[in-house]
């Protein structure tokens, strides 16, 4: 038996596509995604940007769900989310990055595949609990004999058993089965719920009535006698719920069209009456907000209790779905109330329940011994089997208190257990086990007290917080049983790295359903100024007692230190990352704030630094093929932000440096240590633009010529289309390359966005506009990634590739970057960008001209090469002629006239050492001289009369 089950769980998982990466992190189904509108947007909006993606079967998903109702706040509406397929090649960076332009959607999340909570019972793992496998040991542990004699519950309460599917003829379910008698099996949708003869549940994977029995799953079948096998009927086992009725809703796909339909089917059990909603089924991580919609559009709307698996993980983490919030988080324990070998531990749990050789219904097959398939049972284990006990418990509390609601319901269920984390045997897991074990006779006889903190606003609200942020808390507290008098909230930290400044708040005495909040008076929080490891997560705990004897506490996280900072002193805020990306760490813009620019949505959807000698010897983190990213830069020292900076309002500092070649193997990197500086100013003139200054060190015994350097920009600017309609283009004058949406009208809903880069300081320019769409085939084509070769190609092939776009516009790219002829072992140079954004081209140009203004008089009179005293230009002040003589060795050069506006008002280029220009028909004023060489860049002030 043993060996069967656990090749059927193979069976299962192989046939579903999953892997033991799955740890990591749910799988998704390739090319499927799902979004959500904003209020008051209307799907024609995003038409074109569905096109641009190749979206095909694009439907609502939630058709006829309830829409939000004031009278229960926090009620969300599911009308607006939508469900669409596109090609598989296409990425999900790309496709949130389209959609999100347009301003129209909330969020976009691929199809997240989670897989069920099932462990084989192992007897000779566990010796000891061989004599407990013939039996319902667990009964009489979660005291549900006593239980059945207060209520045996109702067939009118419902069990939603959201799973696999379940054994319809098996002697212990088949009269347990919630039948839907308003629409009988004849092919008409009889009750007009959308569902053609639901009679006996639905299979969300694949789309048609029969929930039934498959062989490749038998998890449906062992979950549903847990919680609903007929009890009483002189056969097999008794279920939890004793007389409620359980509504079967397969959720694996047994069809090459179906998908894992979670979700789905969570909230067809909701509209469908399901009082109670069993989840064994889950992953590690991959928080969705689509999948925490649904779980509140259940519990809130639809008042259902949301119970979930907490995993079979034996780890401390976050496990979804029974980490959301309104779902009641179940882990498991032994006979003797120790935590499972197996079980997830962690402060999200809410309770425990039984787990291990859990007897319940099978429905597999005819056994040798002449046994047959609907009367067959085994002994399993893992967290999938205590969350139906839990959920039967629910079933039976909602029938004997009807006028409790379902956050009622779970605050009675994790108020009357039995505390087992003080035992010494689960001494390593105190705290992590929740209130403790059910006990369901306690739940339906006991008067209980919880109250609970149901909301926390932090301000500022970030995903993310640094070190020296100070934070206010707000909370929102709800009684939901009986009146406690004198409650008190106290707040403390459980992390060294944030002090509480302000951690009481006294509520008095609160009656059943009461609500306060402590908005005028909010928790004080400060994180600490250093030493706080990156990516820290810091836990915060609510302590609330009463004068009574009242105790209860909850657990609220935030994470600190991200290996990211973000410059946000003026219009263009931008993410820069401690190894050389820009707007994001990774490719599904989750680490990172993006860039925006005066409060719109984020506009370069993958941006970094790109280094090459060659086309193998390239250096970045972008992407490349097979929607991976590579690895070559590794930080030398975190990213900070100082605000204020010695020489701006904010300024950023990183050391990163890609891997030294090994002596005659020069493949893959370059061998450049790089050190960042950035700026930002909050002074008008100045809100435009952030400057980008990287100094390169050869780290290599060998002289790199030439060296290559560029920022690659994927910007993605807003279309009032909600389409990919952009163009790039290249402005010779001024080094500037930039991107924009063709028609654009800039209208207070959808102001225009002009974005791009501009070499400030460096070699000679070099520019690279691509066209996203390109075919497979064509000279460079992203379609199927973007490789060294073709990274070397975008900065080896100087200004002949600068426009991409027209005449149509298209999804287009930027790769603006310099030449350095050389640099010698141990030497290094400085290459500046700056990031631009404004509204219109012409405020783009004033943009690009400010920031040459503020780099040459703010940043590069500190080095002390940049103002050569050999560089002159005479007589000064002047008529008109001018006299220019360049530092020697200076080389060729483009020189450029400027006036104290940063505007450019004359270019040309230059190839001696001295030569004349004549500033006549100039405004008399003050003008900056700007020779821009191979590896440097001179200025002069010059007065004209």
């Amino acid at each position: 038996m043993e060996n069967m089950l656990r090749s059927l769980l193979f069976v299962v998982l192989l046939a579903l596509g999953w892997s033991a990466a799955a740890a990591a992190g749910p799988p998704t189904v390739p090319g499927r995604f799902a979004l959500k509108l904003k209020p008051g947007r209307q799907p024609a909006a995003l038409e074109a940007a569905l096109r641009t993606l190749g979206a095909t079967d694009v439907r609502q998903k939630f058709l006829r769900t309830l829409p939000p109702n004031i009278e229960k706040p926090g009620s969300v509406d599911l009308r607006g989310i939508y469900q669409f397929q596109v090609p598989t090649t296409v990425t999900l960076e790309r496709v949130r990055t389209v959609l999100l332009a347009t301003g129209a959607v909330e969020y976009v999340e691929p199809h997240y595949v989670r897989y069920p909570q099932y462990q084989p019972n192992d007897p000779m793992a566990d010796s000891t609990l061989t004599s407990l496998s013939k039996s319902q040991y667990y009964l009489k542990q979660i005291k549900a004999y006593r239980a059945w004699d207060i209520t045996r519950g109702d067939s009118s309460i419902v069990i939603g058993i959201t799973d696999g599917g379940v054994r319809l003829t098996h002697q212990d379910l088949r009269q347990q089965i919630k039948y839907n008698y308003a629409d009988p099996v004849n092919g008409i949708d009889d009750d007009g719920d959308g569902y053609v003869d639901n009679f006996n549940g639905w299979d969300l994977a694949n789309n048609d009535n029969d929930p039934g029995y498959d062989i490749k799953i038998i998890h449906g079948s062992l979950v549903a006698g847990v919680s609903s096998a007929h009890t009483d009927n002189g056969v097999g086992i008794a279920g939890m719920g004793n007389k409620c009725r359980f509504l079967p809703l397969n959720i694996y796909s047994n069809t090459p069209t179906g998908n894992f339909a979670g979700i789905e089917a969570v909230v067809y059990a909701a509209d469908h009456n399901c009082k109670v909603i069993n989840m064994s089924w889950g992953a590690p991580g991959g928080y969705s907000r689509l999948e925490q919609d649904a779980m509140t559009y259940a519990a809130v709307n639809r008042d259902a209790v949301l119970v979930a698996a907490a995993g079979n993980t034996n780890a401390d983490l976050m496990f979804y779905p029974a980490s959301y919030e309104h779902v009641l988080s179940v882990s498991g324990v032994s006979s003797t109330d120790q935590k499972s070998p197996n079980a997830t531990f962690s402060h999200r749990v809410d309770l425990v329940a039984p787990g291990v050789s859990i007897l319940t219904t099978q429905g597999y097959h005819a056994k040798s011994g002449g046994g047959q398939a609907d009367a067959d049972y085994v002994a399993v284990g893992g967290t999938s089997f205590a969350a139906p006990l839990v959920a039967g418990a629910a079933a039976l509390v909602r029938w004997k208190f009807p006028l409790l609601s379902a956050s009622q319901v779970a605050a009675q269920l994790r108020q009357t257990t039995d505390k087992v984390d003080n035992l010494p045997a689960n001494a390593a897991w105190k705290d992590l086990m929740g209130t403790g074990r059910l006990n369901v006779f306690r739940a339906l006889t006991e008067p209980s007290r919880e109250a609970r903190v149901v909301t926390s606003t932090f301000v500022p609200a970030r995903a993310v917080y640094l070190a020296g942020d100070t934070i206010r808390l707000s909370v929102a507290v709800q009684n939901l049983l009986q009146p406690i008098a004198g409650l008190t909230v106290t707040l403390t930290s459980l992390s060294p790295h944030i002090s509480i400044q302000q951690g009481l708040f006294v509520l008095g005495d609160m009656a059943s359903l009461a609500s306060l909040n402590n908005t005028l008076n909010p928790f004080r929080l400060a994180v600490a100024s250093s030493g706080i490891p990156l990516n820290t997560t810091a836990t915060l705990r609510y302590h609330l007692t009463g004068d009574d004897g009242y105790e209860s506490e909850q657990l609220v996280e935030l994470v600190l230190n991200p290996d990211y900072v973000v410059l946000d002193a003026n219009d263009l805020n931008v993410t820069l990352t401690s190894r050389g990306n820009l707007a994001f760490d990774d490719l599904s813009g989750t680490i990172g704030t993006g860039v925006t620019y005066r409060g719109s949505g984020n506009i370069l959807s993958e941006g970094g630094l790109i280094l090459a000698t060659s086309p193998t010897r390239v250096s970045d983190r972008l992407r490349t093929r097979s929607g991976a990213a590579r690895q070559s830069f590794f930080n030398s020292a975190q990213v900070v932000r100082l605000q204020p900076g010695p020489r701006a309002d904010q300024e950023a500092r990183a050391l990163f440096q890609d891997s030294i070649p090994a002596a005659g193997n020069l493949a893959r990197s370059v061998g450049v240590g790089v050190r960042l500086r950035a700026y930002a100013w909050s002074s008008p003139g100045r809100r435009d633009f952030v400057v980008l200054e990287y100094t390169l060190k050869n780290l290599t015994a060998d002289t790199l010529k030439p060296l290559y350097a560029g920022l690659f920009m994927d910007w993605d600017v807003p279309t009032q289309d909600g389409s990919a309609r952009n163009a790039a283009a290249w402005d010779d004058s001024r080094s500037l390359g930039y991107c924009y949406a063709l028609g654009q009208q800039n209208t207070p809903s959808l102001p225009a966005i002009y974005a791009g880069v501009q070499l400030l300081q460096g070699g000679s320019p070099t520019v690279y506009s691509i066209d996203n769409n390109a075919p497979a085939g064509s000279s460079l084509s992203l379609a199927d990634g973007f490789s060294p070769a073709e990274k070397f190609i975008t900065l080896s092939s100087g200004t002949a590739q600068s426009n991409a776009g027209l005449p149509d516009g298209t999804d287009v790219s930027q790769v603006i970057g310099t030449r350095i002829s050389t640099l010698a072992p141990g030497d290094s140079t400085i290459v500046a960008f700056a990031m631009l954004s404004a509204p219109t081209l012409l405020q783009l140009q004033d943009a690009s001209e400010s920031a040459t203004i503020a780099y040459a008089t703010t940043l590069l009179p500190t080095r002390a090469s940049a103002r050569a005293v050999d560089f002159v230009a005479y007589p000064n002040p002047t008529e008109g002629p001018l006299q220019v003589v360049l530092p020697q060795g200076f080389g060729p050069a483009k020189v450029q006239v400027l006036d104290m506006t940063g505007r450019l008002v004359k270019s040309f280029s230059a190839t001696g050492k001295q030569f004349e220009t004549n500033l006549a028909g100039l405004q008399p004023g003050l003008y900056l001289v700007r020779a821009i060489g191979t590896n440097r860049v001179v200025t002069r002030s010059v007065v004209l009369r």
